[in-house]
């Protein structure tokens, strides 16, 4: 009982005596449901909920919150159903009650997949209210409180989750002491020794830095008093987990990390941060590159504050941030401070809480997009550790994008759209790679061409959930689309040979053909031969087979392939067939249509197989470069490469790849790959070849 009226008089500084009232009588419910249950470590069931409240009271959060983390656990573990807290306590405690027990079967014990379905109920949930990841949030901060009681193998399990998922979820919605207490508990949890090993360091360190630091804060304060501010200067502590982070991450020795001494300085408004900022760059020498000016680009968590890194006294590096009161309560309890200084109950969000709204939306926008749970929280753990960097668009607007962004991931932050149809990019009006990082304060301007496509590479080095979940949507879309025209085309030349095409035959026969196949539309069955996976011979023989005819006449001659078949048509990298050169294409499952040359060794066995090969030609108005590895023999001499590669490019060919090795001293032997258009051009690359000083043999090389 001590405990809900301690909690009461807390609440009652800031709520009314009616809500303070609803919170009671939530607890008294909880107590009563949880009747006769016990915690592991022997306490009864309650305390539990009582003390997320509790949590939850510390960051002044409304009085649904604390309802709800009275109740959070009722629905799972009692067999009270939500529309019993429908009834008793409304609708909004109700959802919120019944958003966080959907989390808490996170049951992350199973497999990564299992992990990935919950999270995606967690943005469900969360998009429907914010608050649930808040109670979520305290539930887990409890929980990790008190991990001692827990098997140690569970504990582990826990420990890891809350690294990976629930402390970046609290550093993205802003929240520093929560995410610093769930990682230094998570960390004592995964790494006991290592835990307890920087811990006693640190205790040895702050006894020699004593003296240091409180010169340093007395200067400081000196400083503030004779230029007439007010500002309070505070001592700031390193966590244990961020040291051992940068020990490991950085390579740093301990002494290293602990030899930067770190203030804060907190004043009463904007303006007095800047002309703190200037006191303190003439007490101490700045050091150049290292001010950042969160004030006025907040982070994407919404954080605030002035950065500057100076020479303090003796050369000692010292880490000042500045900023008001108001950032300082946002920066420690972030979105949860919204409830502490919003006024008007139905004002719009702002601040900080549009940006988590903004932040929820991205992931729900993500969760569409994603194939499946697993590559969704892939994007989700990319998105959820973001170090930004500012870039501008050539308009002026300011856009935050992680850390190692490219010019890509900038093309699908500003619109889907224009990520799909970026061909290049311009950074600070000079040409860039689309994979050149991205740097604070650069302007990127985008090149887009009606029709252009994603490229399968981006993904190498694309670094947001966005642009990777939409690239690979995209992929997706496309390489359907393609697969549907081959095979359209594969089946319809067989069925040629029936004197028959596809709009021909019967729909009420395709309908059957489909029904046997399992496949709903024919595009599915189209898909599904394109890509190899079905046979367009034994299809064609299904769709003509009413008449009893079980044989398949001869094929009405070859297939003409044009080169732009795309993502399903691909050259083997045995033979690597060019336009003119005799071929055959093998259908490999998955993968579509693979050409090989006709007399290609490893087709050798299944080249007269009509369920696996099919026979090719070229079309006429074939387009594309095709890449050929020639070795030329020829004696050595100086400058070779370079009488080699204009010889080449004399001939409009293009060296993609060079290598070279000496058979003996006076012969080299070279290999080339060169992309050509055809065997003409080949044959003209090798004119020109031939006619070099000292070549005495050009082969084209087939594996």
């Amino acid at each position: 009982m001590a405990g809900i009226d301690a909690l009461a008089d807390r609440l009652s500084a800031y709520l009314g005596n009616d809500q303070v009232n609803l919170v009671r009588r939530a607890y008294f419910y909880a107590e009563q449901a949880h009747d006769g249950q016990r915690r592991r470590s022997g306490e009864a069931y309650v305390t539990h909920p009582l003390a997320v409240a509790s949590i939850l009271a510390d960051m002044h959060m409304d009085h649904q919150s604390l309802m709800a983390a009275m109740l959070h656990d009722v629905i799972e573990d009692t067999g009270i159903a939500k529309e019993a807290l429908n009834a008793q306590f409304g609708e909004t405690v109700a959802e919120l009650v019944d958003g966080v027990s959907k989390l808490t079967q996170m049951n992350f014990e199973t497999k990564a997949e299992a992990q990935a379905e919950n999270f995606q109920k967690m943005a469900m949930a969360m998009a429907r209210d914010i608050r649930v990841i808040l109670v979520k949030l305290a539930d887990r901060l409890h929980n990790m409180r008190t991990l001692d009681a827990m098997p140690h193998e569970k504990s582990r399990r826990i420990a890891k989750e809350t690294l990976e998922i629930y402390a970046p979820i609290a550093n993205r919605l802003g929240m520093h002491n929560m995410r610093v207490e769930f990682e230094d508990l998570g960390f004592k949890a995964m790494h006991p020794m290592r835990s307890e090993r920087i811990r006693a360091a640190v205790r040895r360190a702050r006894g020699n830095r004593k003296e240091i630091v409180a010169k340093i804060e007395e200067s400081i304060q000196v400083c503030l008093q004779h230029e007439g501010m007010e500002g309070e200067v505070i001592g700031r502590e390193k966590h244990l987990y961020s040291i051992y982070q940068k020990m490991r991450g950085k390579r740093k020795a301990f002494n290293e990390i602990m030899d930067v001494y770190a203030f804060r300085i907190i004043v009463d408004k904007v303006d007095t941060c800047y002309r703190v900022l200037g006191a303190v760059h003439n007490l101490y020498k700045p050091l150049p590159g290292r001010f950042k000016d969160y004030i006025a680009i907040p982070k994407a968590n919404g954080y605030q504050s002035l950065h500057t890194t100076l020479f303090g006294m003796h050369g000692v590096p010292i880490e000042i941030q500045i900023r008001t009161r108001e950032m300082e309560e946002m920066a420690n309890n972030g979105i949860a401070a919204h409830w502490l200084y919003k006024s008007n109950e139905d004002e719009a969000p702002k601040g900080n809480h549009a940006r988590a709204r903004q932040w929820v939306k991205g992931v729900l926008e993500l969760q569409q997009r994603a194939g499946n749970s697993l590559e969704f929280i892939e994007s989700v753990k990319i998105d959820l550790f973001p170090d930004e960097v500012y870039v501008f668009t050539p308009k002026g607007r300011i856009m935050e994008l992680p850390k190692g962004s490219t010019a890509v991931d900038f093309a699908y932050a500003v619109h889907t759209d224009v990520g799909n149809t970026c061909i290049a990019c311009r950074i600070n009006r000079r040409l860039a790679p689309l994979s050149q990082a991205l740097e604070s304060g650069s302007t990127v301007e985008i090149v887009t061409a009606p029709g252009a496509r994603p490229n399968p590479a981006w993904l190498n080095f694309v670094v947001t959930g966005k642009a990777r979940t939409h690239i690979r949507h995209a992929l997706k879309q496309q390489r359907r689309s393609e697969s549907i025209s081959l095979g359209e085309r594969l089946l319809n030349k067989v069925l040629a040979s029936f004197d028959t095409n596809l709009e021909k035959i019967a729909p009420e026969r395709v309908q059957a053909v489909l029904g046997e196949y399992r496949q709903e539309v024919i595009e599915d069955l189209l898909e599904d031969i394109g890509l190899g996976n079905r046979m367009a011979y034994v299809v064609a023989r299904r769709l003509v087979a009413e008449s009893g005819d079980d044989t398949l006449p001869s094929s009405e001659g070859p297939l003409a392939i044009r080169g732009t078949e795309g993502l399903v048509m691909s050259y083997a990298k045995c033979c690597t067939p060019i336009p003119g050169d005799p071929i055959v294409g093998y259908l490999s499952a998955g993968k579509g249509m693979v050409v090989h040359m006709e007399n290609c060794r490893n087709i050798v066995d299944i080249r007269h197989n009509p369920e696996k090969c099919i026979q090719l030609n070229w079309a006429k108005d074939v387009t594309g470069e095709f890449n050929v590895e020639l070795r030329v023999e020829l004696e050595h001499q100086r400058g070779l490469i370079a009488l080699l590669a204009s010889s080449v490019n004399a001939a409009d060919g293009n060296i993609e790849k060079i290598s070279m090795d000496e058979r003996d001293g006076r012969i080299s032997v070279v290999q080339l790959v060169v992309s050509v258009h055809d065997r003409v051009h080949l044959a003209r690359v090798i004119k020109k070849l031939r006619a070099l000083k000292g070549v005495m043999r050009i082969t084209r090389v087939r594996a």
